[in-house]
């Protein structure tokens, strides 16, 4: 299948073509339905468990589907990807698999349990290139490479093998469900998944909306749906690494804007909850972009009751050190966790009164304080953690009433962010 200017897109054809390729290699993932959620939504709500996959993300498929259908001689030459998560593990498991060198560019600044990751899933047949601070010094060493030694690059999205390798996900979907699938919610990074998976769904079941999920601090399709071309984003919210990119890849958009009914935004302390939620309610190991689509459910709650609906849980890899900053993020969302500066009178028993002013469940969950000689009053930096959200205002009304001096620290993101 090709556009009006000649430019190769997703074909179905191609698709069940990956899907033999893939045969062996990629997990064809479970289906699963899940009654905690369908009981929370009133809707049939079934995941499709990429977080099980082999390297625990889809990206497997499209980075095989690409290498499978190089010819030897490029094959010989070798792969590069630049990478700081799943497409790198992705084509390092397929180096191995098919016996090809690889040379995958990482950031400096990648965890080393990712990098550890891939030099795992790839054994001898990959080498690791640490390289610059961000993912764009990456990126940029990596094409060097490639124009300097003839090698072949991967890219994580905006290929059209890669894009028809992730829309196996998609056949897998449709070839597992027995019940009309009446939505489809998958996140958005560069667009490749959402790409190959709609390519899919336009065809073999063109009534199901599907609706692309991005999260709020990095709205780069959506926004370029709106402007009507590619936009490259100035600043995003990297939180949510699996599908923060500043620009979505042009062939993606193109197929976006053809078969996506919409896309919405997930604030990033939604997708946090959403995962202490999936791992403390389901054992499910989500990583924030594996949990986008599970978080927009609150988005679209209205308009699915008694549906059919599939949410695409892209990946599981989660490091665990970042399990504290979840924690946080997910309590300030939900309005569970406030900060404050605190001016207490510098005398004996200041601290007491304001230990009178919480509430039965309210806890101090931080606090730092150094008396200042000279002064009347001494600054703290303290944070308190509620049970509800409805004991915030009442919290504040105790303050107030006992001439607690204080300034209130959540609604502004320049001084929480250098004091927190």
């Amino acid at each position: 299948m090709i556009d009006s200017n000649n430019q190769p897109l997703p074909d179905l054809d191609n698709i069940y073509l990956a899907a033999d390729r893939l045969r062996g290699v990629a997990t064809h993932t479970l289906l699963q339905e899940n009654l905690n959620l369908s009981d929370r939504y009133g809707a049939n709500i079934f995941l499709k468990r990429e977080d099980l996959q082999v390297v625990r993300s889809y990206k497997i498929r499209g980075a095989y589907n690409k290498m499978a259908a190089l010819p030897k001689e490029s094959l010989a030459k070798g792969v590069v990807c630049a990478s700081a998560g799943n497409h790198a593990q992705g084509v390092a498991y397929a180096c191995r698999k098919m016996g090809v060198k690889g040379i995958i560019f990482m950031p400096t600044t990648t965890p080393n349990q990712k990098v550890k990751q891939v030099k795992l899933f790839g054994k001898e047949f990959v080498d690791v290139e640490l390289i610059g601070d961000t993912y764009d010094d990456a990126y940029a060493a990596a094409n060097q490479y490639v124009q300097t030694h003839d090698s072949t690059f991967v890219h994580p999205f905006d290929d059209v093998l890669v894009m028809e390798g992730q829309g196996t996900v998609g056949l897998e979907i449709f070839k597992d469900a027995n019940f009309k699938i009446d939505y489809v919610l998958m996140a958005i990074g560069g667009g490749g998944l959402a790409a190959g998976v709609s390519t899919v769904f336009r065809q073999l079941s063109p009534k199901t909306k599907l609706i692309g999920v991005e999260p709020l601090g990095s709205p780069s399709m959506k926004v370029s749906l709106e402007q009507g071309h590619v936009v490259a984003l100035d600043h995003i919210d990297k939180f949510v690494d699996g599908a923060a990119v500043k620009r979505v890849g042009d062939i993606t958009f193109q197929i976006c804007r053809q078969n996506l009914d919409r896309v919405v935004l997930v604030p990033e302390g939604k997708v946090c909850t959403t995962i202490l939620q999936l791992y403390n309610e389901e054992a499910i190991v989500a990583e924030p972009a594996g949990a986008l689509s599970i978080a927009a459910l609150d988005l679209v709650k209205d308009e699915i009751r008694g549906k059919n609906v599939v949410c695409l849980v892209g990946g599981g890899n989660n490091d665990i050190t970042r399990t504290e900053e979840i924690k946080e993020r997910s309590l300030l969302y939900e309005g569970l966790k406030h900060y404050f500066i605190i001016r207490f009178p510098q005398r004996a028993g200041a601290f007491r009164d304001f230990l009178n002013v919480l509430g039965p469940t309210d806890d101090i969950s931080r606090f730092e304080y150094a008396k200042k000689t000279n002064r009347e009053m001494g600054p703290a930096v303290v944070g308190i953690e509620l049970k509800h959200r409805d004991d915030f205002e009442p919290l504040l009304q105790r303050m107030q009433a006992q001439n607690i001096v204080f300034e209130y620290l959540n609604d502004q993101p320049d001084l929480f962010q250098f004091l927190i």
